[in-house]
């Protein structure tokens, strides 16, 4: 056996663990909390009276994760080829 093949077989457990665990998140928490807004959902003017609601949530301050997005697209896609 070559003297890096463990190292070889460590990464790619790790990155199968790594990338199961993420899986598992999406399933348990389809939402993470919007990048631009902080997860608050509005925005505050310079003066900071006045708001606005976040454009890229709506205002909820949720977004749906990338992988999640990735499954309901296979998962239409399976669908509408039935």
């Amino acid at each position: 056996m070559h003297p890096h093949a463990g190292v070889a077989i460590v990464a790619i457990l790790a990155m199968i663990v790594l990338t199961l665990g993420y899986v598992m998140a999406c399933a348990v928490w389809p939402f993470t909390a919007c990048r631009r807004c902080g997860g608050a959902g509005k925005h505050r003017s310079p003066s900071g009276r006045a708001f606005r609601y976040c454009r890229r949530c709506k205002g909820t301050g949720a977004r749906l994760r990338t992988g999640r997005k990735v499954y309901n697209a296979v998962r239409r896609l399976y669908r509408e080829g039935r």
